[in-house]
């Protein structure tokens, strides 16, 4: 198993974890937490699109970014027009230290190498993202209109994981 797998597993691991113990979170909480886990999602389809050279890979990082930049735009419009201010915590934090841990390993991959690891982080990610979404976020949120953003996120991240995971059979 690769490096990078290996961290998606820890990754997955933790923060299923620290979503599980978090179980109090408030809206400002969760809103910070959705937005940062969208924004690190922007942050790796970006890498892959300076680093690849693969078609397919490159359609796929191009999907992530536009589609995670326009949930998070909605999650930032909904904020402000309730006048509520995210509020940083221990989830998104350690979701922002996992995540400069994973772009620092992808770095220093090229090719198809790269085109591998970023695809089965993507699933991996995407997978703890949803199931975050689930059973923490989505139940967490006392605001309807923030639920009802979750949910059509977990909709969209969903179709995202199934697209990741057909992509992953077609990179070699």
């Amino acid at each position: 198993m690769s490096r990078l797998l290996v961290l998606a597993a820890a990754l997955a691991m933790t923060t299923g974890a620290a979503f599980a113990h978090d179980s109090q979170l408030s809206d400002p909480q969760i809103a910070h937490i959705a937005y940062t886990a969208g924004q690190i999602d922007v942050d790796a389809a970006k890498l892959a699109l300076a680093k690849t050279k693969n078609a397919e890979v490159r359609d796929f990082a191009e999907l992530m970014a536009r589609d995670h930049a326009a949930v998070n735009e909605k999650a930032l419009s909904l904020v402000k027009r309730l006048n509520v201010k995210p509020e940083a915590n221990g989830t998104s934090a350690g979701l922002t230290k996992q995540a400069a841990q994973a772009e620092k390993r992808l770095r220093k991959l090229s090719g198809a190498a790269f085109d591998r690891a970023y695809v089965a982080n993507e699933i991996a990610y995407h997978r703890t993202v949803n199931q975050a979404l689930r059973t923490a976020l989505i139940p967490g949120a006392h605001n309807g209109e923030l639920k009802a953003l979750l949910e059509s996120g977990l909709a969209l991240f969903t179709a995202h994981q199934t697209h990741a995971e057909h992509l992953a059979q077609t990179v070699k």
